[in-house]
């Protein structure tokens, strides 16, 4: 009798780090650079508009860039020293470390003759990975990715703010404002569809979430925006 076949699985747990990086970018760039081409808009030519909203797609990248870079720098710097420590602990007190391991797995359900075995023998192979991954909760799949948070953030934005600025092209001066705000809109609710797809969400909930935050992060901008009659 022929065994059978197993299917390879696919978890989504090893994209949230890019994933949550992408969203991020890309809502930020929709939302800024739209809020910053309705207020902007109702004071200045088409090409003013267009001007500061290349300014700020580049700056909102750099900054998104910087923002990213530094925030999961700091996460990597302190997944660093935790694997230090415990290199130290594991080096000066082995036993007590392997008790320690031992004790995770029976707080989890295993027997304790079972638990002490397992954790000998994982310790065995790679001790310091066996309590990186069980008892820091750090794995390959959580580890921090500085850079490629960062490029992955910086790119997404400039891709999500390029959206309002190819509106401010298309749509004519008179309807430039309605017109822009509500393609601005669309391309949330089509970045939560995308998100919510890529993470195995619920789309339309994640969906909704998108465009009902962005909304009103655009609407109170506007709103500021037309009681100060301030030109950003």
């Amino acid at each position: 009798m022929s065994r059978p076949r197993v299917r390879p699985e696919n978890h989504l747990v090893g994209r949230t780090g890019w994933l949550r990086a992408a969203v991020l970018g890309a809502n930020d760039g929709i939302i800024s650079i739209a809020s910053l081409i309705g207020v902007a808009a109702s004071a200045a030519t088409r090409n003013d508009v267009l001007i500061a909203g290349v300014a700020g797609l580049v700056a909102g990248a750099m900054s998104m860039a910087a923002g990213e870079y530094v925030s999961v720098s700091s996460q990597s710097d302190t997944e660093r020293a935790d694997l230090a420590r415990e290199r130290t602990e594991l080096s000066e007190n082995a036993e007590y470390e392997l008790d320690e391991l031992a004790g995770i797995y029976v707080k989890r359900g295993v027997d304790p003759p079972l638990a002490r075995q397992v954790a000998q023998q994982l310790m065995a192979k790679d001790a310091l990975a066996a309590h990186a991954r069980d008892e820091l909760g750090m794995s390959a799949f959580t580890t921090a990715r500085p850079v490629q948070a960062a490029l992955t953030s910086a790119v997404m934005f400039s891709v999500g703010a390029a959206m309002p600025l190819l509106m401010v092209v298309v749509s004519p001066a008179g309807a430039l404002v309605p017109l822009v705000s509500a393609g601005s809109l669309g391309f949330l609710a089509l970045l939560g569809a995308i998100g919510g797809r890529a993470g195995g969400a619920n789309v339309p909930r994640a969906t909704a979430r998108v465009t009902f935050w962005g909304a009103l992060a655009m609407a109170l901008t506007a709103g500021i925006g037309k009681l100060f009659g301030t030109i950003v």
